[in-house]
């Protein structure tokens, strides 16, 4: 492997948590490996240490006439808990057992110690007791068994301890390498991206890993970015086409006032005319406008308690006489709600919307209804007409801008009003939805408390 591809996998996450891995491997392997070494050495030798003292205590309480046969007879035989034991006189000179001399640096003072005897070439552990005749009593056993065992186990713990963190960092280095790989690919796609091929995706393979959901979400997020300049290419043609009408209007009659105006009313009407085409135009902007700084939730500010049944009383009041213009039958049903919170401005233009579009769509002799109530998850707001109605596959395709359907078309209007009211029910967290009345449609919005 090159060195800077080595540099660039030592830099990865992945390789850094296996470092990471491998060292909490090894110090949990000591841990265990000292526990072992601790359980062997220490454990056992205080066990040792224990029967010693029992013993040396058991043969300290002899009358001096038995204590010689007894070593000699008892305890001799029994290798398997004395290994060793000697009765010295006061000059050092052995009486009983089986150590040739005293052990060197023991002291009689009844408590264990590890001790060498040179004339046996022994290292036991020992404990001596002064009797009082003036003789010495020695009891040890020998421990080059725990010391063969505890070399085992540091040797056991040196092959162990390697062995292991070399595996965990070469499974460590593997990983990061696929990691690498991975990335590299992702890397060459985002800058096939960058460079406006937003037809490119980023690679998956099926693992299901980490790696593989990021890049699926990834992937979702660049469908929803293409899904999004689509919808803005498609927006700038629909205010290119809108905007185009009033404004070579407004040009043509003034370059007709021009040409063949002779009188100053000639020129008013013009001016008057022209003024009402640029206004038109100002009124898609602003509209555009109005709904980009909705979505954007900058009027989340304005929030406020307000009551809802109130708003849409006064929105009837104003939509009552269209609608006997219109020779349609407008009804209210409106239960008296619960406060909620919202921007009583937007609320009001919502529903004046909602009101103003059936009341549009429905012709005479038609009937709208205006209803409020009292669900288990909220307030219920709904506007129902019997107009032409709104086919089930379009209900969706409804709330995006300038959207208008065939039924609509000799209908002045730019199709953003509904798009305007799911804006600010987004905005208020509610729901919008579009039901069959058969016939008509019907305008639900639910009001989540």
């Amino acid at each position: 492997m090159p060195p800077g591809a080595v540099l660039s996998l030592t830099r990865l996450p992945m390789f850094r948590l296996a470092l990471l891995y491998s060292a909490l491997f090894a110090f949990s392997t000591l841990v265990l490996f000292a526990f072992i070494y601790w359980q062997t050495a220490v454990v056992e030798i205080q066990r040792v240490d224990g029967q010693l003292l029992h013993d040396a205590q058991f043969l300290g309480n002899l009358k001096p006439s038995d204590l010689k046969d007894t070593i000699d007879n008892r305890v001799m035989p029994d290798f398997r808990r004395v290994a060793h034991a000697g009765l010295f006189g006061p000059d050092g000179a052995r009486i009983a057992g089986n150590l040739p001399s005293l052990p060197d640096n023991l002291k009689f003072n009844g408590t264990v110690h590890r001790v060498n005897v040179p004339a046996a070439h022994l290292t036991i552990r020992a404990v001596g007791l002064p009797l009082p005749d003036g003789t010495r009593l020695v009891i040890g056993r020998n421990v080059e068994s725990l010391d063969n065992l505890q070399t085992v186990v540091i040797h056991a713990l040196e092959l162990g301890l390697v062995p292991a963190v070399l595996l965990a960092l070469g499974a460590g280095g593997l990983a990061s390498q696929r990691t690498r790989k991975q990335l590299q690919k992702v890397h060459e796609t985002a800058e096939r991206i960058m460079k406006g091929d937003l037809r490119e995706r980023l690679p998956t393979h099926g693992g299901g890993d980490d790696l593989d959901r990021l890049a699926s979400s990834v992937n979702h997020m660049l469908d929803e970015i293409a899904r999004l300049m689509d919808d803005m290419k498609s927006v700038g043609d629909n205010i290119a086409h809108d905007l185009r009408t009033p404004l070579t209007r407004v040009r043509a009659r003034l370059e007709r006032a021009r040409e063949s105006a002779s009188t100053q009313e000639e020129w008013q009407v013009t001016v008057d005319r022209a003024i009402a085409g640029l206004d038109q135009a100002l009124r898609l902007i602003t509209a555009l406008l109005r709904i980009s700084e909705i979505e954007g939730g900058r009027r989340r500010a304005a929030f406020e308690m307000v009551a809802l049944h109130q708003i849409a009383s006064e929105i009837a009041e104003l939509y009552e006489p269209i609608a006997e213009e219109k020779e349609v039958e407008f009804s209210l049903s409106l239960a008296e709600a619960p406060l909620i919170a919202g921007d009583r401005d937007l609320l009001s233009e919502l529903i004046s919307n909602l009101v103003d579009n059936a009341l549009k769509f429905t012709p005479a002799g038609g009937r709208v209804r205006l209803s409020l109530e009292t669900g288990p998850g909220g307030l219920i707001l709904a506007v129902t007409d019997t107009g032409p109605g709104i086919p089930p596959e379009l209900h969706e395709a409804v709330f995006q801008r300038f959207f208008r359907s065939d039924a609509s078309r000799s209908i002045e209007g730019y199709g953003l009003g509904l798009s305007l009211v799911d804006a600010i029910a987004k905005l208020h967290g509610f729901t919008l939805e579009i039901g069959d009345n058969n016939p008509g449609c019907v305008f639900i919005l639910r009001c989540c408390e």
